[in-house]
């Protein structure tokens, strides 16, 4: 049975795995290692199958910046299933559980880098349009935002600045 439940200390090092092999590479599992230790992972959750973790995702706190003004919203990512577990559902049961749990704690606007064709069906739509910028340069679908209360960006835009760990993991 699976279980989507926050990270414990005793998952660490479980996350760090499941994020290296999911991305084949360290970058990823760094970055969330780093995240944590400087305590901006405002979300972290894993996916257990019987007693092991199977998958991760995380959120981490960004800054919207336009002139003088601005404003926060999270962003997701990274999201990492281990590979023996991918395409049964996982991954879109850590994104729904943690959506919900972004809109418990009062979160309503959501940023991501990811596949255009995966993330849509959670309610996220390209980010440009929307005069939402990204920092880094990101290919225009992959760049994309959701909402969690409607009319969340009305009146509002301008360039994400993500964590400094992020510029690290690029």
């Amino acid at each position: 049975m699976l279980t989507i439940r926050p990270e414990i200390p005793e998952d660490q090092a479980s996350i760090h795995c499941v994020n290296q092999e999911a991305f084949g590479r360290n970058q990823e599992a760094d970055l969330v290692d780093k995240l944590r230790r400087r305590g901006v992972l405002a979300i972290s959750l894993v996916a257990v199958l019987d007693t092991a973790v199977v998958g991760h995702i995380a959120f981490s706190p960004v800054e919207i910046t336009s002139g003088e003004s601005s404003f926060e919203a999270l962003a997701l990512g990274p999201l990492a299933v281990l590979l023996a577990h991918q395409n049964k559902g996982i991954g879109s049961q850590l994104v729904t559980a943690g959506l919900e749990e972004c809109g418990r704690l009062g979160h309503e606007i959501i940023m991501l880098v990811g596949h255009p064709n995966y993330y849509p069906r959670f309610g996220f739509v390209p980010a440009y349009p929307k005069g939402i910028e990204c920092e880094f340069e990101v290919p225009d679908e992959a760049w994309m935002m959701a909402e969690l209360k409607q009319g969340a960006l009305a009146g509002r835009q301008g360039k994400v600045r993500f964590q400094p760990e992020f510029k690290e993991a690029m």
